[in-house]
């Protein structure tokens, strides 16, 4: 039987802030690497922290979950190409070399680029991370201030190794120019710089997935609450990219099937810029139902037009769950 051991729990100082932008079912994309004799490209952008499966092989060598070149035996070092999944303002890196010990890269620096196509020969880079030093089985934390925005990124390593996974956190900044005037936009998609900012629950997994593109691909790909044993219900708190008045929703339970709520309603607030999150602040909001409680099926797509939904003008939406459970996603059409 092949023993698998996974990495510690992630560290969550970046992301509960911050969207990943180079996740790959945002659209993220390893375009090129110098070297990726050991252990594919594509691996870096994967979910998780990768895994570590004993006396696995395959005819090049040990199986790695992550990104690894060979040893290098010339001058140079090795480096990869990321598109973003979004255009966004970068806040800090997770460069994590978890399960890469005798063979982590000992440095790392990276460079970025802002491009409208794709990036060739000719593309200028700007170093946004000198090189720096890796810790090996590790999630490599960077913060950097820097308020320019980009769509590609070159990972650099120094001169070699491996590197499991590559976060990039950082904010989506949407080209609202795309959008005609009446336009019916998604304006809590996370294209749309939509965020999922607090809940009272997530333990069998993570509020942002609510927002995320496509369906769920799993039971494990969208907003789930433990089994309540205590009056009351859960809720979660998300701020929309714009303001505007919401004219159509669509509350998915894919995949929730002897788990998914019962009943659901969701309120609106119009808060104006308020600044940095405050859970006090939104305590003390001006909440408006937007549509009242309403049963909810399993593992289905429901849909609510604009006859059914109350016009108010708002920024942030509070979706409840009654009295717990899992829902796969959440749009909110509207016009900015």
């Amino acid at each position: 039987m092949e023993q698998i051991l996974t990495g510690k729990p992630h560290d969550d100082r970046l992301s509960k802030k911050y969207v990943n932008l180079a996740e790959e079912r945002l659209g993220a994309e390893v375009l090129y690497a110098t070297d990726d004799f050991f252990a594919e490209k594509e691996n870096l952008i994967k979910p998780g922290r990768g895994i570590f499966v004993v006396d696995k092989y395959t005819e090049r060598g040990k199986w790695m979950d992550g990104w690894e070149s060979r040893r290098k035996r010339v001058e140079g070092h090795d480096y990869a190409d990321i598109k973003l999944g979004a255009r966004g303002v970068i806040r800090g890196f997770d460069i994590d070399t978890n399960h890469f010990l005798g063979n982590h890269p000992p440095f790392a620096s990276i460079e970025a680029c802002d491009v409208k196509g794709d990036i060739d020969d000719s593309t200028e880079w700007t170093e946004i991370l000198a090189k720096s030093p890796l810790d090996p089985g590790s999630q490599n934390f960077c913060e950097i201030d820097d308020d320019r925005q980009w769509t590609h990124l070159r990972l650099h390593i120094y001169p070699d190794g491996g590197v499991a996974r590559f976060r990039v956190y950082g904010e989506v900044k949407t080209d609202w120019e795309k959008y005609s005037a009446g336009d019916l936009v998604d304006l809590v998609s996370v294209y749309n710089q939509g965020r999922a900012l607090h809940c009272n629950d997530m333990f069998f997994s993570r509020m942002e997935n609510l927002i995320a593109p496509g369906r769920g691909v799993n039971m494990g790909d969208g907003w789930e609450t433990k089994r309540r044993r205590t009056p009351g219900n859960d809720w979660v708190i998300l701020s929309l990219g714009r303001a505007g008045e919401i004219e159509e929703i669509e509350l998915d339970t894919a995949h929730f099937k002897g788990n998914y709520p019962d009943r659901f309603s969701i309120e609106v607030c119009d808060m104006g810029d308020v600044g940095e999150f405050s859970l006090e602040k939104f305590d003390q909001a001006n909440w408006q139902p937007l549509l009242g409680e309403t049963k909810l099926q399993a593992d289905h797509q429901h849909f609510f037009k604009s006859d059914e939904i109350n016009k108010i003008k708002a920024t942030h939406v509070k979706l409840q769950i009654f009295p717990d459970g899992g829902v796969s996603r959440l749009r909110l059409w509207g016009r900015i």
